[in-house]
């Protein structure tokens, strides 16, 4: 009989029995029990499950350690070469250090170095750790010289250490330089293990090296001979497309060789495809460019530093029909008696720049034959240059076509004698004056304030007292052409 149909005593129906809430005691308790004593079905499904499944073992895991693992690795060589060559060169240096296989990729992505131990070069440990170089640069290795010394000299193009004891030597770097054999036979190491080179300077070197390295590399395109003498010149005629050419001869209190007329003559017949040429300390005279002029066809860039040229060297110039620039640095004595090759003084009709930087200028003769040679200059600069004064500026209106005009460091010149020059210039549109004392603003005239407004730019900083350049902010002058004024 069920709850329901039971009576009481009295006859009456007995009120079926109200369920209890479960308390959270209870739920607690039956979920202990549950964990305890999983159902049948539930265990047997649990056993089959792990019989169809491989154990795994504790040493392998699905998901590795990432700090444990290099996922690199997973890359080739060249893929991680592009990632490596997107990071800055600044910050490549960096990158060789985290592993012996970064530190070889790093490597093959240098293309430009600066030797200073020659047994890395000789050891053949360069090659391997840079096999892919273009641009080297031996001359700081050519020089035996104290690495952990305090004194550090630098000498324009080379930089060397001393010891306090040898430093007042006068010939300290002649007599510490490695010997011309030795010299090669770091070339030839050079030139075995990297036959991609652009680029190569070096001291000291003889023709035997030279021509070891033109049969190897032979698209170097730059050379920088220090040291040089005529005998070197020998070997320069097997670099075939050779067209940037440096030859750095006699040094004042560094090096002691000459490059003469002979010199310039075989380098002339050896090098036909030279497009820019610097002479640092070389002799020779109207012979040596007159060949270089009538030989080299190609060269647009002429540079001449510190020379000991021969009276009448600049006549040669005008055998350079292609000569677009003509630099002259450091130089007392530009020509000694350029009278002397008057027949020959005619002008460069390809000539668009002439740059003189450091220079003595006091000899009207002299600067008067290099005006004359150069009048089709569209840009002149004159840098720090010495009696400059309104008497030789003068000359410069020979001058016909100057575009560019820019003077710096001219303390001799005034405001009459630079507005007696450039107002003859019809086609002037930039101007650059800077430290230039005797120019005062006060003494510019109406007629240079009209040249000035016609400007496309005007750097105007003569000396610490000039306002002019504030003045003329909001007034449209030097910003002809959409060109700004600019405030030095």
């Amino acid at each position: 009989m069920s709850v329901v149909e039971k009576k009481k005593k009295d006859g009456s129906p007995v009120s079926p029995l109200k369920k209890r809430r479960a308390s959270w005691s209870d739920l607690w308790l039956s979920h202990r029990h549950y964990q305890a004593s999983p159902p049948l079905k539930y265990v047997a499904l649990t056993e089959k499950f792990q019989s169809l499944t491989p154990p795994i073992s504790k040493s392998k895991t699905l998901f590795p350690d990432s700090s444990k693992s290099d996922l690199t690795l997973l890359l080739p060589d060249e893929t991680l070469l592009r990632i490596l060559a997107k990071v800055p060169a600044s910050h490549r240096k960096n990158l060789s250090l985290v592993c012996k296989r970064w530190l070889k990729l790093h490597g093959r992505l240098v293309r430009s170095l600066k030797v200073s131990d020659w047994e890395f070069l000789l050891s053949g440990r360069l090659i391997l750790r840079f096999p892919n170089l273009e641009n080297i640069d031996l001359v700081s290795g050519c020089l035996v010289s104290p690495r952990n010394s305090g004194i550090l000299v630098n000498k324009g193009f080379v930089s060397f250490n001393v010891d306090l004891g040898s430093f007042p030597k006068r010939r300290f770097v002649e007599e510490n330089l490695l010997s011309a054999e030795m010299v090669d036979k770091g070339l030839r190491t050079l030139a075995d293990g990297c036959s991609n080179l652009r680029k190569l300077a070096v001291t000291n070197a003889s023709e035997l090296g030279l021509l070891s390295v033109a049969e190897e590399c032979s698209m170097l395109q730059e050379l920088d001979l220090h040291k040089c003498s005529d005998s070197v010149l020998l070997g320069i005629g097997a670099f075939e497309n050779l067209q940037v050419l440096r030859l750095v001869g006699k040094v004042d209190n560094l090096y002691n060789s000459l490059v003469s007329d002979i010199g310039l003559m075989i380098l002339a017949q050896g090098c036909k495809r030279l497009v820019k040429l610097e002479l640092v300390g070389c002799e020779g005279g109207f012979d040596g460019i007159k060949a270089i002029g009538e030989c080299c066809q190609m060269l647009e860039e002429l540079a001449i530093c510190d020379h000991r040229m021969e009276a009448g060297w600049l006549g040669g110039l005008r055998y350079c029909e292609n000569l677009k620039s003509l630099r002259i640095t450091s130089c007392k004595r530009i020509d000694h008696d350029p009278a002397g090759q008057d027949k020959f003084l005619h002008r460069c009709p390809a000539l668009e720049r002439l740059h003189l930087q450091k220079c003595q200028l006091r000899e009207k003769n002299t600067i008067g034959a290099l005006f004359r040679i150069c009048e089709a200059a569209r840009e002149v600069i004159f840098q720090d240059c010495w009696g400059l004064d309104d008497d030789v500026f003068s000359l410069a209106a020979a001058f016909r076509r100057v575009k560019l005009l820019s003077l710096e460091g001219c303390s001799l010149l005034t405001t009459p004698g630079l507005e007696s020059v450039i107002l003859q210039w019809r086609e002037l549109e930039h101007l650059k004056v800077a430290s230039c004392k005797k120019i005062k603003d006060e003494e510019i005239s109406p007629s240079l304030s009209t040249l000035f407004s016609a400007l496309i730019e005007l750097q105007w900083s003569p000396d610490t007292r000039s306002h002019l350049a504030s003045r003329l902010q909001g007034t449209g002058i030097g910003s002809k052409g959409g060109k700004f004024f600019k405030k030095t």
